[in-house]
């Protein structure tokens, strides 16, 4: 009976042994160099953090203004203004009048930007009896005035018409998420961003209208397709020159995470009409109305970019790590001011559990090791009555 207590002891000895050899992997840092943090600590951080219960009133203040359809008097006027300007590379068609041994005849087989006077590099075309003429940056209007004042030494009262056969000089080009991507020539038509949109095939479906981008000579502005195109806002729309590029990005940024105690948690994409906090928390199915604390519905919005950008150059000042907004759906028509609340991309939406949800877990993972416990007292037991 001896050796029969002496090898129970010594199993159960070994079972606790290796129940020290959890299941499953782990990372650990003893034997690694942790590199200490010089960031501030968890208190400054939390210090840094603002949190706003989401009224009515707040909604209103964080409301962006509405789009409006309007006219765009700057943009007309020029339209209205607009004139060619002739650059290398462009053909010019050049008739005199009566006098058709100086006006090259196109033919029945050659185009009239075939048999034109090509504007060469320097600016320049050449032509019979005035020899060269200097028409870069020049309308058309200019150049004829010019040849006909050049011309009224060898010809009699000359009259000189002047038009562009082939416009080469000058283009924009359109980028990004457009059916048709590539470079647009400018010509005596004026191309406008909505024109040069359309003449591109239109927008594909991944991209973000809201942030389309304008480059002129280095400099970018961000302008709104949604606005000039879904809301009428003229004042969106620009008269496109030589070198501007327009960027319609992807909508690979337009995303918000929401986690927590919902149906299904994942990410989902702000679609072109934007997303509010409800239309985020139907698109996982709702709250989890078993586990979540209703009155903790949190929008938790980063501005660490924010505060690095303060504080380049020794700028002191100090910028909130993040703001978080706490909706408050006990009553569920506080659901309509969600439906006001606009989220941005990168918000997380987070939903926490209530204080019961969270206690039942803890008593959960405790419940395995006190069976254990009990398990192993009732077998200390039964080798006592040995």
């Amino acid at each position: 009976m001896n050796v029969k207590k002496k090898l129970l002891v010594t199993t159960v000895a070994a079972s606790l042994l290796a129940g020290c050899a959890v299941p499953g992997s782990h990372l650990s840092m003893d034997t690694k160099n942790v590199v200490e943090n010089h960031e501030q600590d968890t208190a400054q951080f939390d210090q840094n953090i603002n949190v706003y219960p989401l009224t009515t009133g707040l909604v209103n203040e964080l409301r962006k203004p509405r789009f409006v359809s309007r006219t765009n008097p700057a943009l007309d006027a020029q339209l209205n203004r607009y004139q060619y300007r002739v650059g290398p590379g462009d053909i010019l068609n050049v008739t005199i009048w009566d006098h058709p041994e100086l006006t090259i005849p196109a033919g029945s087989y050659r185009s009239s930007s075939e048999s034109g006077n090509w504007v060469h590099a320097d600016g320049t075309i050449f032509y019979p009896y005035i020899g060269l003429v200097k028409v870069e940056g020049k309308t058309v209007t200019q150049v004829r005035d010019e040849m006909s004042r050049r011309l009224a030494k060898f010809i009699e009262a000359p009259q000189v018409d002047v038009n562009v056969a082939a416009f080469r000089s000058q283009k924009t080009y359109i980028t990004g998420e457009v059916s048709k991507p590539g470079q647009q020539a400018i010509t005596n038509v004026p191309l406008t961003l909505l024109d040069a949109i359309n003449r591109a095939g239109g927008l594909n479906s991944d991209a973000d209208w809201r942030n389309v981008t304008l480059t002129r000579n280095g400099e970018e502005q961000r302008l709104s397709l949604y606005a000039l195109m879904q809301r009428g806002d003229l004042m969106q729309n620009r008269l496109l020159e030589p070198g501007d590029i327009v960027h319609v990005p992807r909508n690979d940024a337009q995303k918000v995470f929401v986690m927590g105690e919902v149906k299904e948690p994942k990410l989902l994409k702000i679609d072109r009409a934007g997303m509010s906090l409800t239309e985020a928390l139907s698109g996982v199915g709702g709250i989890n109305e078993l586990e979540a604390d209703a009155t903790g519905i949190f929008v938790i919005r980063s501005n660490l970019s924010k505060s690095l950008e303060s504080g380049k150059g020794g700028d002191t000042i100090q910028q909130a790590v993040a703001d978080i907004y706490q909706l408050n759906i006990k009553d569920a028509a506080a659901l309509v001011i969600g439906t006001e609340f606009e989220l941005q991309p990168y918000d997380i939406v987070y939903v926490t559990a209530a204080p019961i949800s969270r206690w039942n877990r803890v008593v959960k993972q405790l419940l395995p090791t006190i069976s254990g416990f009990k398990n192993l007292t009732e077998g200390v037991n039964i080798m006592r009555t040995w």
